[in-house]
């Protein structure tokens, strides 16, 4: 798959002033620039994020009015109900309300809603079950803030909801006792991308806060908001990077039992990164809801019988081989409809549809095509009782929220936002669908929109790669949205000689640049159509990060190559 090349502009002005301050390769104060970080105290907070930068939480909208009427339940020994969704961010943000309040008061449940049989958020059946259970109070997480309708049916039946959540709210909000969520538009909170654990989060710190409890009654939960924060790709930045930092260091050092046994499943043996929470340890959190029922995950998380967490554990990664087992295998089934479309080349959409697919990766397999095979939108469409429902992925800057919502008048329902969404509608209305959302695409994407971007960093020397200079872009993790891995562009490399193909699919590289001596190896996964760029004679251009390779005790530096085209191309 072709993809274009950019490179970020620089600003030279404040790279040298930073420069002066730290003294450290120019290039590094380039990467902090661009990450908006100009000066030395920036700098420090970025390279040594400390819990007492964190903002006082009673700083949040409602937070006093949400402490308050925990405490009237405690009084009332009402029952308390924690409810949450079913993804990564809503079963680590009920684990920690709920695993922190149960040390303090016994009359407390947790519900999650059963992904398949009630959907997202707050649930007509999710009420039914606090009120027919006596619940007093229902602690929403990582949802409620757009469930107005579902919250004033619990409160006309005497059951006060304090909401945590941090998707954008609509102008009109819900009839809780207490809201908090740092976007509304009169919340002085000052820091606005919290994940919905970490919210949750905010809400126990506050409360160990009033009950005169230390702060690692709330720290002892920083692995799941890490989690969390890495699963829902919220930016990081500001006090996510500061919780992210000391959850990754729980994370190493004195996990919980759930995340241990997960981590001891996964035969992670090294330091574990953000990257390590995103690819292993959050999809066998997610398989729980895919394959079943979400609520496992929060049983893992509150489990504090280490032998009792392993065998959750071994469920979970359980669920998640059979969940990569059915997405690969509808990718493949995908990828024969698509080869079998005589008019495939022609269309600016994806939108296939098979009544046997699984609706739980349904939004995996529509990624994937993304990724490795079709860029462009795509939407998988699969059975769900008598209706047809479905998960849509979007390419870099097009809005296929906006795309579906021209096709509203053949759904039954549809949500989500700019790069993904779902919708449900009638069997009968597939094909009409799928010739709509075509149209709408085809009208409005841009031609450069269906080629891939990789945007890089900087340009760089091999001179410049250096195990000094790497041991300080190492300090750049905890990387995520906003602090990225840092893209490297390297020009006129030429081929050692000892660059070869590894099992037929890879490359493994062994270059040097110009006339200069230095030779570096790298890696690149699934590129072997480009190995006649490495060994044509002609200088090439590549695309890369820097990367440590461990061998009989050893570490070296290498590329991890995202890609290389001829110089000058």
């Amino acid at each position: 798959m072709q993809k274009r090349w950019t490179v970020k502009a620089y600003q030279p002005n404040q790279e040298k002033s930073l420069q002066a301050s730290l003294r450290v390769h120019p290039l590094l104060c380039r990467l902090l620039v661009q990450r908006q970080v100009h000066t030395f105290e920036a700098a420090r907070q970025f390279f040594r994020p400390s819990l007492d930068d964190l903002h006082d939480p009673w700083m949040m909208k409602d937070m006093d009015k949400a402490i308050s009427r925990i405490e009237l339940a405690f009084f009332r020994h009402e029952k308390i109900l924690i409810y949450g969704d079913y993804d990564v961010d809503g079963t680590t943000a009920v684990a920690t309300v709920y695993a922190f309040l149960h040390n303090l008061y016994n009359n407390i449940e947790f519900y999650i809603p059963h992904r398949y049989r009630e959907g997202y958020g707050i649930s007509e059946q999710g009420i039914a079950y606090a009120k027919e259970n006596d619940f007093g109070l229902v602690i929403a997480l990582d949802c409620g803030i757009k469930s107005v309708a579902y919250i004033r049916h619990a409160k006309e039946a005497g059951i006060d909801f304090i909401i945590c959540d941090h998707h954008l709210p609509d102008a009109e909000l819900p009839p809780a006792v207490a809201i908090l969520n740092p976007k509304q538009y009169d919340c002085p909170y000052p820091y606005k991308e919290l994940s919905g654990c970490g919210i949750g989060y905010k809400l126990i710190s506050a409360f160990a806060q009033k009950r005169g409890l230390p702060a690692s009654a709330a720290n002892r939960y920083l692995d799941l908001v890490a989690t969390s924060i890495a699963a829902d790709i919220v930016p990081m930045t500001g006090e996510n990077r500061i919780l992210a930092f000391h959850g990754l260091k729980k994370v190493n050092e004195d996990p919980l039992p759930g995340i241990k046994a997960l981590i001891q499943l996964s035969e992670l043996k090294e330091q574990l990164t953000i990257s390590n929470l995103v690819f292993v340890i959050a999809p066998r959190v997610n398989a729980a809801g895919r394959m079943d029922d979400a609520r496992k995950a929060v049983n893992l998380f509150i489990e504090d019988d280490v032998v009792k967490a392993a065998d959750i554990a071994a469920v979970l990664h359980a669920d998640n081989f059979d969940r990569k087992e059915i997405d690969n295998t509808i990718t493949q089934e995908a990828l024969v409809l698509l080869q079998n479309d005589a008019g495939i080349s022609e269309k600016k959409s994806t939108v296939l549809y098979q009544a046997h697919w699984h609706k739980g990766v349904v939004g995996i397999v529509a990624s994937r095509l993304i990724d490795k095979y079709y860029y462009r939108p795509t939407i998988i469409l699969t059975q769900s009782n008598d209706k047809v429902a479905g998960s849509a992925r979007s390419v870099m800057g097009f809005n296929v929220y906006e795309a579906i919502h021209q096709c509203k008048d053949l759904l039954e329902n549809y949500g989500g936002h700019f790069y993904a969404a779902g919708m449900t509608l009638k069997p009968e209305n597939v094909a009409a669908f799928q010739q709509r959302f075509e149209e709408v695409v085809a009208s409005t994407i841009r031609p450069d929109q269906l080629t891939p971007e990789i945007i890089i960093d900087t340009e760089i020397f091999f001179t410049d790669i250096t195990t000094a200079f790497n041991n300080i872009l190492k300090q750049f993790e905890p990387l995520g949205p906003e602090n990225l891995r840092p893209v490297f562009l390297a020009r006129n490399l030429t081929d050692t000689g000892y660059s070869k193909l590894v099992k037929e699919e890879h490359i493994r590289f062994s270059v040097r640049q110009g006339r200069s001596n230095t030779t570096l190896t790298g890696i690149g996964f699934y590129m072997a159509e480009k190995f006649p760029v490495v060994t044509g004679r002609q200088p090439f251009d590549m695309v890369f990060n820097i990367d440590e390779n461990e061998w009989n005790g050893q570490t070296t530096l290498q590329l991890k190559v995202i890609d290389i085209r001829p110089s000058g191309k």
